[in-house]
């Protein structure tokens, strides 16, 4: 007979929305495939088969705004800006520093790299610092001109930061109706960035990095307007899978033209943003299944995190093999989907053996 599925809790005991865990997860699956697939074809967008899958990180801001409301909004009065930064910072950065260390590894042990990634020690050193506290740095050779060039996708977790503090000194304490004006004004901003670039692919590099705090505030102002209002709106259902599947359409939907002056791109990476994610986050709040479906949602959102801050300095080395191999298609999709599935395994390794020992010490220091 089968056992029943006890839902994950939080170190507050209250249980996980679990179908949003597994969305998490799904997201992160998509853009490092996304990330894998893209380094190959040099992210040309009439090449990628997940065009739109960058726009998971929206989804993930969206998601922390909720989830952020719903373990902390009624702990206030019990704990402190303190003791919440304390967690938060326990909660992610141990993953961060792996991310770094990682990083730091792959720049200067490629094989494949040659003589593409000279740098002086002091400017690695450097970045090296900055991305332990995942802060962006000085450019590195060969790195795109990523903010943060031995992690990429660090550049999110600055953002989370950003958002984290923001919701400690000033966003709790809004009520609703301040909290919804909020969230409008950057509906407004965040449309505009779309509208105006034809895409939200910005806030990654050291030239567009005023583009992170706008693609930050309204999906993680929105994802806590949801909680706030969660008994307000209507309970809709339809389950892991199919919000999955929703997310894979929009993200492999093709790259839109420029007609007539408007940049339906943006018009349609905007609508994600601002409707489907919210839709899909009101849905998957709801939404339940069988223990099969949250046994695997449990899995994809215990290794969602450890899965998107660890992948990318391993695809650093294979971007440089890519441009090193011999051509040939079919070998280099083997070495693309042996990396897929290398990245994952080393997620659930990286989660049992680092993450979450280091998480259990600290709290127990902490407390």
């Amino acid at each position: 007979m089968n056992q029943p599925v006890v839902p994950d809790a939080t170190s507050a005991g209250k249980t996980h929305f679990e179908v949003l865990d597994g969305l998490r997860g799904t997201a992160a699956l998509l853009v490092v495939a996304f990330h894998i697939q893209g380094i190959t074809v040099l992210f040309q967008a009439d090449r990628l088969l997940l065009p739109h899958a960058y726009l998971a990180v929206d989804f993930f801001f969206a998601l922390s705004g909720f989830v952020v409301g719903y373990a902390y909004d009624d702990r206030w009065g019990r704990m402190t800006v303190r003791s919440f930064l304390a967690r938060r910072l326990v909660r992610l950065h141990p993953l961060v520093v792996l991310g770094a260390l990682l990083g730091l590894v792959s720049y200067l042990a490629d094989p494949f790299a040659g003589d593409r990634q000279h740098a002086s020690a002091w400017v690695v050193a450097l970045a090296f610092v900055a991305a332990l506290l995942a802060l962006p740095s000085a450019p590195l050779p060969n790195r795109l001109g990523d903010s943060h060039p031995l992690n990429a996708p660090a550049w999110t977790l600055l953002q989370e930061y950003i958002a984290n503090l923001a919701y400690a000194l000033v966003l709790r304490r809004l009520g609703v109706r301040s909290l919804a004006v909020l969230t409008g004004l950057a509906a407004i901003v965040s449309a505009t960035t779309a509208l105006t670039l034809g895409s939200y692919d910005t806030g990654w590099g050291l030239d567009n990095f005023w583009g992170a705090p706008v693609r930050l505030a309204y999906p993680f102002l929105a994802g806590l307007l949801l909680y706030r209002l969660r008994d307000r709106l209507p309970p809709i259902r339809l389950g892991f899978l199919p919000l999955s599947l929703v997310l894979v359409l929009a993200f492999a939907a093709p790259v839109l033209p420029e007609m007539g002056g408007v940049k339906l791109n943006g018009v349609y990476q905007a609508a994600c943003v601002l409707l489907l994610f919210p839709l899909i986050l009101m849905a998957g709040r709801h939404s339940s299944g069988s223990p099969a479906t949250v046994r695997l949602c449990k899995l994809a959102g215990r290794i969602s995190y450890p899965l998107y801050i660890t992948h990318y300095p391993f695809v650093y080395v294979y971007m440089n093999w890519v441009v090193t191999a011999p051509a040939s298609s079919g070998r280099t999709v083997v070495v693309a989907v042996v990396l897929y599935l290398f990245t994952l395994c080393f997620a659930l390794a990286a989660l049992r053996f680092w993450d979450m020992p280091i998480r259990r010490r600290l709290s127990r220091l902490r407390h």
